[in-house]
């Protein structure tokens, strides 16, 4: 079984306009809703591919049974624990010249229904795969993930996808998989990268300190996959970029896919970037359908020179 882990989800207002004018009252040309967190976007790309998975974590008030609401339409089992405080509303801005993100308040999380959720890890059970995805509220320990990874059996793959101390705390009990983006891997680090020598070595750093496999992801430049057998360097298909949010945990999402059907991780990296790629071309989360027209248009190069097949 496939676990999905999002402690702080939320429902995303997405919003499009031609300018934003601060201090003025702005109208929209586009809005829609759909649930959000990281963990979640990978449970529904899954779901969207055929694979069933499990999602885990917290959710409360009106916002809270919006995402039930919407995981049930979805045919993705749940197992939330339900909160006194309404979960946050995050606004996803698309205008003609950028991106922009405004995060929601977190609800405040306490003692008794943090230790219900552990209890609900407690089902995780050896040969699972464990999804551990996105922010960690403030009212809970920067350490949590760590703790999350203690707890399970032997034989447990883990996918780490965070930034910052829940990053480094889960890094020091050892993960399959980690996928930072650029920008993460630098400010982990405190650097900043020019080429993708100083990438491929930040990637390497972060194998040594616990992560079994690394997976960066660059932009319109590509993708790095970093094993114990080598390098591969991926490209990004043709396309429009319609919204880049979920294109991260597309890219876990259609990785894991290919784990899942029993293909070694270079293998399955193809998928991810094409999952990635898809849901950055279109509205919501890719299908199944858009990743696999992409699969034909994506080229990866082991050590940066020659193809992998």
């Amino acid at each position: 079984m496939i676990y999905t882990v999002t402690l702080n989800p939320a429902i995303d207002y997405y919003i499009s306009m031609k300018e934003f004018q601060e201090g003025e009252l702005n109208l929209i040309d586009n809005g829609y809703t759909l649930p959000g967190g990281k963990g979640i976007n990978v449970s529904k790309v899954l779901k969207n591919f055929g694979i069933e998975s499990t999602a885990l974590g917290f959710a409360g008030g009106f916002t809270g049974n919006y995402i039930r609401t919407n995981l049930k339409e979805y045919g993705i089992s749940e197992n939330l624990v339900e909160l006194k405080e309404n979960t946050r509303i995050n606004i996803k801005l698309r205008t003609e010249k950028d991106e922009s993100e405004i995060a929601g308040f977190s609800p405040r999380i306490t003692e008794a229904e943090y230790m219900e959720f552990l209890n609900t890890v407690k089902n995780i059970k050896s040969g699972d795969i464990l999804v551990l995805s996105g922010s960690v509220p403030k009212s809970l320990d920067a350490e949590i993930y760590k703790t999350i990874i203690e707890m399970l059996p032997e034989n447990v793959k883990v996918i780490l996808d965070t930034r910052g101390e829940p990053f480094k705390y889960a890094l020091e009990k050892g993960v399959f998989l980690t996928k930072p983006n650029n920008v993460e891997l630098g400010e982990f680090f405190n650097e900043k990268y020019e080429t993708m020598e100083e990438i491929i070595n930040a990637g390497e750093k972060l194998r040594k300190m616990g992560s079994e496999n690394v997976l960066i992801s660059l932009g319109k430049n590509g993708s790095v996959l970093i094993t114990e057998k080598g390098v591969w360097i991926g490209n990004v298909p043709k396309g429009t970029l319609v919204s880049s949010v979920g294109a991260g945990d597309s890219m876990v999402a259609g990785t894991l896919y290919g784990i899942v059907k029993g293909m070694e991780i270079s293998e399955a990296y193809k998928y991810g970037i094409a999952s990635g790629s898809a849901t950055a071309f279109t509205e919501g989360l890719t299908t199944w359908e858009n990743m696999e027209n992409l699969l034909n248009d994506i080229n990866i190069k082991m050590g940066g020179n020659s193809d992998v097949k």
